[in-house]
């Protein structure tokens, strides 16, 4: 990634991208409170960002047609069509005539434009109106390198999303997953990462090893897996800028299902020794490890609470595959699963609120949530074959993967905490295995 700069007025020089913030008036009412369920999305009005070179006037569009879509995919917007719009909005200085866009029922309109700084570097400045109140509701401008812009777009879609919501946004995030490919019994699988919209995508792995279950760690410099190198299944740690992997400590059985603690400075995992599995811990500063749970049965897929005070996990130690919770130091395991069916890859969301998992039941696959008591399960989506839950950074969204019946294609999807605004990821082929990155910093 190319180097940027940030800095927010008041704050000391960041990292990645200059921050200007344009005068904001008294504070709007333009509102969607997505607690409440299922929301109409709100009929929101996108300009196209004008320039003051042919360089500048592509990126503007550019830049629009991103934030249009990430806002659309959400399902909480309505972008309008700009054929409609009766106001050429050339500038930040032209004021919007409001009456306009209330004609189209636009309640929030975005305006911007790109400019080329004396340094050479594109200015992308916007404003987001509240336009029944006639009042700005944010404004912001960003100072970057030309290859940046699409980074821009989502940063300025994250800042459109918190304005209207009240929620951290999640477009500025990445994905990584398992790209797969080639027939059934000889399958390639290769880490690939991209933006959370599909775009950027490249490979980080050959294919020569069999890999599965990456996770992001908290830094976003880092991510955890399990890789067959030479035949052995290991927990493997591998630097998305340098490309360096290793392996995750000697242990003397196959370790796997590996999740970063929220700080990133710990791995928690399941390890298979002697005809059992238990879930362990290592401290990646020191390189200890300990046993957090002791028991004849499978105990795997470990997770994290936001505050690193508990872990959930499933086993089978009731007999069947369900849900348990236990502290951080492996005592007080309880169950938590007690509905029809097997439960199983609990994932606690990063508001602490939910954990999401994997149920089968009556030979159908679902995707749920559910409190970290075990109540308030609710059932978000269902498929022949649906796996791997994992949550956006705001704990809004999930996105899984879905296998097609007999055999057929793999697939990404995202569905909000409603059930509702089900999308498909697009990747280059198969994929599965998805794991949502914190917001980029």
């Amino acid at each position: 990634m190319a180097s940027l700069r940030r800095a927010h007025v008041g704050a000391g020089i960041l990292s990645f991208l200059l921050v200007l913030v344009i005068a904001v008036g008294a504070r709007a009412e333009v509102r969607l409170d997505i607690t409440r369920g299922r929301v109409e999305p709100m009929p929101i009005a996108v300009t196209l960002f004008p320039g003051d070179n042919d360089q500048t006037k592509q990126m503007g569009k550019d830049i629009s047609a991103v934030i249009t879509a990430d806002l659309e995919r959400s399902g909480l917007f309505k972008p309008l069509d700009p054929k409609g719009f009766l106001q050429d909005l050339t500038s930040l200085e032209v004021q919007p005539r409001f009456a306009d866009w209330r004609t189209l029922s636009a309640q929030a309109l975005v305006q911007g434009m790109v400019d080329i700084q004396p340094n050479g570097q594109p200015r992308v400045a916007f404003r987001l109106w509240d336009v029944y109140g006639a009042q700005q509701m944010v404004g912001q401008a960003y100072v970057t390198q030309p290859e940046n812009w699409r980074r821009v777009a989502h940063i300025i879609a994250d800042a459109i999303y918190t304005a209207v919501t009240g929620e951290t946004g999640y477009f500025d995030t990445r994905i990584v997953y398992i790209a797969e490919s080639g027939p059934a019994l000889k399958r390639i699988k290769r880490l690939a990462i991209m933006d959370q919209d599909g775009a950027n995508h490249r490979f980080l792995t050959d294919g020569a090893n069999l890999v599965l279950t990456p996770r992001f760690s908290p830094t976003l410099q880092e991510i955890t897996y399990l890789s067959y190198f030479r035949n052995v299944p290991r927990v493997y740690l591998f630097n998305i800028d340098t490309g360096k992997q290793e392996v995750l400590g000697d242990f003397p059985g196959m370790t796997y299902a590996p999740r970063f603690s929220p700080d990133g400075n710990k791995v928690v995992f399941a390890m298979a020794a002697d005809g059992n599995s238990d879930i362990y811990e290592m401290d990646l500063r020191t390189r200890a490890s300990k046993r957090m749970t002791n028991h004849p049965a499978i105990d795997t897929s470990p997770s994290f609470s936001p505050k690193s005070d508990q872990v959930v996990f499933e086993s089978d130690r009731g007999g069947s595959q369900q849900i348990y919770v236990m502290n951080a130091d492996g005592s007080n395991q309880t169950r938590i699963s007690f509905a029809k069916g097997k439960y199983g890859t609990p994932v606690w969301s990063p508001r602490g609120d939910l954990i999401a998992f994997t149920k089968q039941s009556e030979g159908n696959f679902y995707i749920g949530v559910m409190k970290p008591d075990g109540s308030g399960e609710r059932l978000l989506a269902q498929g022949f074959l649906v796996e791997a839950p994992t949550w956006s950074p705001n704990g809004r969204v999930l996105e899984y993967f879905a296998q097609s019946p007999n055999g057929g294609r793999t697939r990404l999807y995202s569905i909000d905490l409603t059930g509702y605004n089900q999308r498909e990821i697009v990747t280059p082929g198969d994929a599965s295995d998805p794991a949502w990155s914190p917001l980029i910093p």
